[in-house]
């Protein structure tokens, strides 16, 4: 499979290290997105990548070709920033132009190259206005078409609807995946927004403070499966609990400090961890059901009552807080046609879950 493929890159400026010894390789026609906190070094790996800047150390590889010093301008790569930079004296059409022109294109190509990609973007009734004259969305599209329309083998965004608002960003979103699977061009996404990163991509990498990759994969597994507590918090929400490991012949379980022994289902990766040893347990919200009355069928259980009820519209959001002093996050799909019991405020309740949907980290 072509791939991009980055082998022990290092950046530093001024003596801090933004990204230390990455390793990562990301196959070409997909939809990557790199997801962690302001100053994990996302932007700063991106910039390696388009040419921006140059490595301390490692090497970059595109296609299996090292394009490591190779100049910006003759690297397959084009890059829309989160500012789009467009040129404001220029109309859409020019401006998406542009690039072509530089190339000393001829000019009957740039017309049918620029009117193709106007159409792929939605802005074929808008090639002749200003740029001041569109909307945030209609911008954007600008500078996606100016980014495509010289047929890169990787287009670079950083963040690039954080200027919009939600109900644009989300749309945006839905034109991007689209774009991306006509075009088959390869997008790697820069952004600090879970959601985003979820929804887009095909794989993507979670990047934590002081430049590591704490995990790749894709989404489903990347959420179902966290390798580290950090990710398990940063992709969705969780709720994290330290306690004993029980690993016996007989049993599989952790304790918990004045809340109880809980079933688990021990990973082959954690099979030889010792007996008594401490672990953290990661339970999603979503994986817990919540009743007033007692149920059965289920691993584990606990009571609590209820410290605050969160309306999401699609669902509700329980906290409930436990007899250690520990408040659970328990998420509960609304059925507006099959309601359920009315669960309020200070209400005794029943928390349950299966084994199966508990994942134990190492400390």
């Amino acid at each position: 499979m072509k791939n991009l493929q980055l082998v022990n890159v290092s950046k530093s400026y001024g003596g801090e290290k933004i990204l230390d010894n990455i390793s990562i390789t990301i196959p070409l026609g997909t939809f990557f997105a790199l997801l962690g906190p302001s100053g994990s070094g996302k932007t700063t790996l991106l910039r390696l990548i388009a040419g921006l800047e140059t490595v301390d150390q490692g090497s970059i590889f595109l296609d299996g070709v090292d394009i490591t010093h190779v100049p910006i301008h003759l690297r397959t790569i084009n890059t829309v920033f989160q500012q789009y930079a467009l040129f404001p004296h220029m109309n859409v059409f020019d401006n998406i132009a542009y690039g072509l022109r530089i190339k000393k294109t001829p000019s009957e190509i740039i017309q049918e190259k620029v009117k193709s990609i106007l159409q792929i973007v939605h802005l074929n009734k808008h090639s002749h206005k200003e740029i001041h004259q569109l909307s945030g969305g209609q911008q954007q599209r600008v500078a996606l078409a100016r980014a495509i329309v010289n047929e890169p083998t990787v287009l670079l965004l950083d963040e690039p609807l954080a200027a919009l608002d939600l109900k644009l960003r989300e749309q945006m979103l839905l034109e991007l995946i689209e774009l991306q699977d006509r075009l088959k061009i390869t997008f790697i996404y820069v952004t600090h927004d879970q959601d985003e990163a979820l929804t887009i991509a095909d794989f993507m990498a979670i990047m934590n403070k002081g430049g590591k990759i704490e995990q790749v994969g894709t989404p489903k597994d990347t959420y179902e499966n966290p390798k580290s507590s950090f990710v398990a918090r940063f992709v969705g929400t969780t709720n994290i609990l330290h306690g004993t490991l029980i690993n016996t012949e007989e049993k599989q379980a952790i304790t918990i400090a004045q809340l109880g022994t809980f079933d688990v289902s021990l990973p082959n990766s954690m099979l030889q961890l010792s007996n008594n040893q401490q672990i953290i347990m990661s339970i999603r919200p979503e994986k817990i059901d919540i009743s007033k009355v007692p149920l059965s069928g289920f691993s584990n259980h606990v009571q609590g009552s209820v410290h605050a009820i969160v309306y999401h519209g699609r669902s509700t959001q329980y906290n409930v807080l436990l007899e250690n002093g520990f408040i659970l996050s328990v998420f509960e799909q609304n059925e507006e046609h099959f309601p359920k019991e009315i669960i309020d405020y200070d209400d005794t309740v029943h928390l349950y879950w299966q084994k199966e949907n508990v994942v134990l980290l190492e400390y």
